[in-house]
């Protein structure tokens, strides 16, 4: 992982879309290392992404999450995994241009069976299933925007989704 190196391959989407589980399995089959975003704040904070909210709040995760994108996106050329809501931050969005950018979309419903509204998510507090609504809404034009590819990972194997962001990625 040398410096100015680019991600083969950088995934967004909302919570449970499969950015983790679809970020290593794509990894491992063409052969480079994953980075995730969220794992990288948790391993400069001490602590897991729900803590860091609770304890630091919103504005300082999202302090963290920035220089954890731009370092990731400098550094790593492996795939790259970024929070859901990384790509909020101006900055964030203008470090994506130029790279293989795979929005994971995700419906309502396979993102709610995949995330677990009981999991320890910090923006899913109170109604997690409207909040969760609610985030997507949001984010989808950005998300939208960014990708130069948009897989549809609702009712799907993973191997069957690596297989398509394989094909569908410009070279």
């Amino acid at each position: 992982m040398t410096r100015d190196a680019q991600p083969r391959v950088v995934l967004i989407g909302p919570p449970g879309s499969g950015k983790t589980t679809l970020g290593r399995l794509l990894a491992e089959r063409i052969g480079v290392a994953f980075r995730d975003t969220d794992a990288d704040v948790e391993a400069v904070a001490g602590k897991p992404v729900s803590d860091i909210f609770v304890d630091e709040g919103e504005a300082r995760f999202r302090e963290l999450e920035l220089r954890a994108v731009r370092s990731a996106l400098a550094e790593h050329d492996g795939v790259l995994s970024l929070g859901g809501g990384a790509v909020l931050n101006e900055e964030a969005q203008a470090l994506l241009a130029g790279h293989r950018v795979v929005y994971l979309q995700v419906g309502l419903s396979a993102a709610v069976q995949r995330v677990g509204l009981a999991s320890a998510r910090p923006l899913l507090v109170l109604n997690p299933r409207s909040q969760l609504k609610k985030l997507m809404e949001e984010r989808r034009p950005v998300y939208e925007r960014l990708a130069v590819l948009t897989v549809d990972t609702d009712g799907r194997e993973p191997g069957e989704l690596v297989d398509e962001i394989i094909r569908g990625l410009p070279a």
